[in-house]
């Protein structure tokens, strides 16, 4: 019996060690629209109702992939349309409703949903805010833009003061909104604290700065933009787009995989050929050119990029540069 049991503990261990090292593909969904050619006459009540029905129409676009996380724009149930003492009226009545829904979305589709949305905290302070729904619709995070505008903080909109990661079930996510993206110290914020996806739902693109961003964390970037003609992107660690919405779609939905790491081309070119002999298409070393540095990306249901980096001694682009900053300081970088 005594056998038995260490069998089936032996058996449960490698089965384990399997699961940490799995590769880890993420299906991810972005839309890139807010309620528009709504009734803005209605009643609030009735407003509240369209722009349910309307982001029910939206989801279903993507919900048929079943992705794992799901992006909206900021300020996503905000109607076009409304004058300033309707905005207001507006969010009185709609309280909690419309949260509420992208709970239901969440747990009946078993997926993460990231949605920007004005908002009331309990002591009456106002907050542009990126919330985090997790698989079974609790909140797995809320996220205070922490840079907005001008005319927003005349407006009553407190600025947030932390920048939270927050850890879901395939890897940690970070937020930034609109204006946000324009500040160095809340990305250097995220920089520290290596993200794995920066959700970014705005009502502005920022151009190269996504790229920027999401090179500077080592982290997916995933755009959801308010307009769709400003498209809607996912880009990967080197802030390449890897999918994008279009004029004809305001959505796109991609597979990326988590499980990779970046490295440094300089001592590496011969220990990254023998990885490749190695493990086959089991690895992806992806160069994106021009930067110097490579993303090696697991392919393997066994062994993680992490695993396979060791085994051949290579350094992390992080490592490598961190190196180079020490010898500059130390007498080896000295005139």
């Amino acid at each position: 019996m005594k056998s038995r049991i260490l069998i089936l503990s032996l058996v449960l261990m490698v089965f384990m060690i399997v699961s940490v090292n799995a590769k880890n593909n993420v299906k991810i969904a972005t839309i890139g629209v807010v309620p528009h050619n709504l009734d803005v006459k209605q009643s609030p009540q009735k407003i509240v109702e369209d722009v349910i029905q309307f982001w029910s129409k939206q989801l279903d676009q993507v919900l048929p992939d079943q992705p794992d996380l799901i992006v909206l724009p900021e300020a996503c149930d905000r109607p076009r349309g409304l004058g300033p003492e309707q905005v207001i009226e507006y969010y009185l009545v709609r309280k909690e409703q419309v949260l509420n829904y992208f709970r239901s979305v969440a747990a009946e589709n078993k997926c993460y949903v990231a949605f920007g949305m004005k908002h009331q905290l309990e002591d009456g302070s106002w907050r542009n805010s990126c919330f985090l729904i997790d698989r079974e619709g609790n909140t797995a995070g809320v996220y205070h833009k922490n840079f907005p505008t001008i005319g927003e903080m005349k407006a009553d909109i407190k600025a947030g003061s932390d920048s939270p990661v927050f850890q879901c079930d395939f890897g940690r996510v970070a937020c930034a909104i609109c204006f946000d993206l324009n500040f160095d110290e809340l990305l250097q914020s995220y920089v520290a604290q290596k993200p794995d996806i920066i959700v970014f739902p705005s009502m502005y693109h920022g151009g190269i700065v996504q790229s920027y961003w999401a090179y500077s964390c080592r982290a997916f970037l995933v755009g959801a933009m308010g307009f769709r003609e400003i498209p809607s992107e996912i880009r990967n660690p080197f802030g390449q787009v890897v999918a994008s919405s279009t004029n004809y779609f305001n959505y796109t939905v991609a597979e990326v995989n988590l499980d990779y790491c970046m490295v440094h081309l300089d001592n590496n070119w011969a220990k990254l050929r023998m990885l490749k002999e190695k493990y086959g298409e089991d690895v992806t070393i992806h160069d994106p050119g021009k930067i110097g540095a490579v993303m090696v990306t697991s392919e393997s249901d066994r062994i993680s990029s992490k695993e396979m980096i060791e085994k051949f001694e290579i350094m992390l682009l992080d490592e490598y540069l961190d190196d180079s900053r020490e010898f500059r300081h130390g007498t080896g970088g000295k005139e």
